[in-house]
Protein backbone atom coordinates (compact mmCIF):
# COMPACT_ATOMS: atom_id res chain seq x y z
CA UNK A 1 0.00 0.00 0.00
CA UNK A 2 0.85 3.92 -0.40
CA UNK A 3 2.67 5.03 3.05
CA UNK A 4 3.70 8.49 3.89
CA UNK A 5 6.00 8.85 6.52
CA UNK A 6 7.74 11.93 7.83
CA UNK A 7 10.78 12.96 9.49
CA UNK A 8 12.40 15.73 10.91
CA UNK A 9 10.44 17.02 13.79
CA UNK A 10 11.84 17.77 17.02
CA UNK A 11 12.50 20.45 19.52
CA UNK A 12 13.65 24.05 18.18
CA UNK A 13 13.85 27.62 20.18
CA UNK A 14 12.19 30.44 18.67
CA UNK A 15 14.03 32.07 15.65
CA UNK A 16 15.74 28.93 14.38
CA UNK A 17 14.77 26.90 11.73
CA UNK A 18 14.04 23.44 11.07
CA UNK A 19 13.85 21.29 7.69
CA UNK A 20 10.79 18.15 7.69
CA UNK A 21 10.51 15.55 4.94
CA UNK A 22 8.11 13.59 4.05
CA UNK A 23 8.77 10.05 1.31
CA UNK A 24 5.63 8.82 -0.14
CA UNK A 25 6.50 4.69 -1.18
CA UNK A 26 4.46 1.96 -2.31
CA UNK A 27 2.96 1.16 -5.80
CA UNK A 28 2.49 4.57 -6.97
CA UNK A 29 1.81 5.22 -11.03
CA UNK A 30 1.92 9.28 -10.26
CA UNK A 31 1.67 11.75 -7.30
CA UNK A 32 -0.34 14.94 -7.82
CA UNK A 33 -0.37 17.60 -5.02
CA UNK A 34 1.70 17.02 -2.20
CA UNK A 35 1.02 19.53 0.99
CA UNK A 36 1.95 20.25 4.80
CA UNK A 37 -1.11 20.83 7.50
CA UNK A 38 -0.67 20.81 11.50
CA UNK A 39 -2.45 20.87 14.10
CA UNK A 40 -1.96 22.11 17.70
CA UNK A 41 -3.48 20.91 20.90
CA UNK A 42 -7.17 22.04 20.73
CA UNK A 43 -6.76 23.26 17.36
CA UNK A 44 -8.59 21.76 14.15
CA UNK A 45 -5.95 20.70 11.95
CA UNK A 46 -4.84 23.38 9.30
CA UNK A 47 -3.56 23.79 5.70
CA UNK A 48 0.17 25.17 5.38
CA UNK A 49 1.45 24.64 2.26
CA UNK A 50 0.58 22.88 -0.66
CA UNK A 51 3.01 22.06 -3.96
CA UNK A 52 1.66 20.53 -7.37
CA UNK A 53 3.17 18.30 -9.61
CA UNK A 54 4.33 21.39 -11.49
CA UNK A 55 6.34 23.15 -8.63
CA UNK A 56 3.44 25.97 -8.10
CA UNK A 57 3.49 26.73 -4.34
CA UNK A 58 1.07 27.99 -2.02
CA UNK A 59 0.73 28.94 1.96
CA UNK A 60 -0.99 30.41 4.57
CA UNK A 61 -1.08 33.67 5.48
CA UNK A 62 0.61 32.54 8.58
CA UNK A 63 4.02 30.85 7.32
CA UNK A 64 4.11 32.81 3.99
CA UNK A 65 7.71 34.42 3.81
CA UNK A 66 8.83 32.02 6.46
CA UNK A 67 8.32 28.06 5.22
CA UNK A 68 9.49 26.94 2.07
CA UNK A 69 7.72 23.74 0.43
CA UNK A 70 9.62 21.71 -1.99
CA UNK A 71 9.34 18.34 -3.42
CA UNK A 72 11.78 15.69 -5.51
CA UNK A 73 9.69 13.75 -7.94
CA UNK A 74 12.75 11.48 -8.45
CA UNK A 75 12.32 10.03 -4.47
CA UNK A 76 8.84 10.67 -4.15
CA UNK A 77 9.51 13.12 -1.08
CA UNK A 78 8.06 16.75 -0.45
CA UNK A 79 9.58 19.12 2.11
CA UNK A 80 8.90 21.84 4.62
CA UNK A 81 12.05 24.40 5.41
CA UNK A 82 10.65 26.20 8.33
CA UNK A 83 12.72 29.51 9.42
CA UNK A 84 11.98 31.78 11.72
CA UNK A 85 10.02 29.30 13.93
CA UNK A 86 7.38 31.10 16.90
CA UNK A 87 6.24 29.47 19.88
CA UNK A 88 2.93 29.35 17.72
CA UNK A 89 4.16 26.97 14.82
CA UNK A 90 4.39 24.25 17.67
CA UNK A 91 1.66 21.55 16.32
CA UNK A 92 1.96 18.38 15.10
CA UNK A 93 2.88 18.70 11.44
CA UNK A 94 1.36 16.02 8.83
CA UNK A 95 2.06 15.32 5.00
CA UNK A 96 -0.44 14.64 2.52
CA UNK A 97 -0.60 13.46 -1.30
CA UNK A 98 -2.76 13.03 -3.95
CA UNK A 99 -1.45 9.42 -5.10
CA UNK A 100 -2.42 7.43 -7.90
CA UNK A 101 -1.92 3.57 -7.49
CA UNK A 102 -2.44 0.67 -9.01
CA UNK A 103 -2.45 -1.45 -5.79
CA UNK A 104 -4.64 1.18 -3.62
CA UNK A 105 -8.04 2.12 -3.76
CA UNK A 106 -7.54 5.45 -1.82
CA UNK A 107 -6.57 8.51 -3.50
CA UNK A 108 -5.65 11.42 -0.48
CA UNK A 109 -3.12 9.79 2.06
CA UNK A 110 -1.74 11.52 5.08
CA UNK A 111 1.73 10.08 6.80
CA UNK A 112 1.47 9.55 10.24
CA UNK A 113 2.77 13.02 11.23
CA UNK A 114 5.89 14.50 13.50
CA UNK A 115 5.72 16.76 16.35
CA UNK A 116 7.51 20.35 16.11
CA UNK A 117 7.68 22.12 19.32
CA UNK A 118 8.93 25.73 19.29
CA UNK A 119 10.26 27.00 22.73
CA UNK A 120 10.31 30.71 23.55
Amino acid sequence: QVRLVESGGGLVQAGGSMRLSCAASGSIVSINTMGWYRQAPGKQRELVATITSGGSTAYADSVKGRFTISRDNAKNTVYLRMDSLKPEDTAVYYCNAAVRSLSDPRFHYWGQGTQVTVSS
